[in-house]
Parts: structure tokens; C-alpha cells; sequence
């Protein structure tokens, strides 16, 4: 599997978002994905040093419209914890004009 295979989106929650001050940062990442192909697609695309990766299975949600019902997509997700002397990920552009 390729690094861009692995990686499917940042995640931008609060919570998240409150965790990038201690270099942690939320990742979607492909359900069959290991914690040792998340560290390496983390490393190769951004060019940081990764130390830790906490990995999490979240269940499908239950939705209604109507009389019809299913469950929303699992997912994967991944919290990559950066070391401290690397480089911080840009998850948004800075050009403002």
C-alpha cells in the first residue's frame, strides 16, 4: 500500500485541533492500515520524525431518513504524536491576502 493509500484526511475537530500544541495530530487512515504503514506514510509525506501512533477502529454511526435506516461508514483513525525536535505539519495554507 502507498503512503497516500494510507493517509485519507486530516482530522479537524476541537479536540483535535487542541492537540496540534503537543505536536499530535488526527489522521483518517485506510481501514486495513497497521500502525508501522501509518508511521512510515506520516514520515514520507510530510518529512517529520513520527514517535508514537495510537490507532482506533470507530463504528459506523446508526442513521434514519424515514422509515429507512443503516449505518454510516466505519473508519480508522489515527493520532500521530511528532517528536520534538521535528518540523510541524501544515494542514492549512497561510496565503492570505
Amino acid at each position: 500500500m502507498e503512503a497516500r493509500d494510507v493517509i485519507l484526511r486530516p482530522v479537524v475537530t476541537e479536540a483535535s485541533m487542541a492537540d496540534l500544541d503537543d505536536k499530535r495530530y488526527t489522521f483518517d487512515v485506510n481501514v486495513q492500515a497497521t500502525k508501522t504503514q501509518v508511521k512510515k506514510a506520516i514520515e514520507e509525506i510530510f518529512d517529520v520524525k513520527v514517535v508514537k501512533v495510537n490507532v482506533m477502529n470507530v463504528k459506523g454511526k446508526f442513521k434514519r431518513q424515514g422509515r429507512y435506516a443503516g449505518y454510516t461508514k466505519k473508519r480508522r483513525k489515527a493520532i500521530v504524536t511528532l517528536s520534538s525536535d521535528s518540523n510541524e505539519i501544515k494542514l492549512f495554507n497561510d496565503d492570505q491576502q
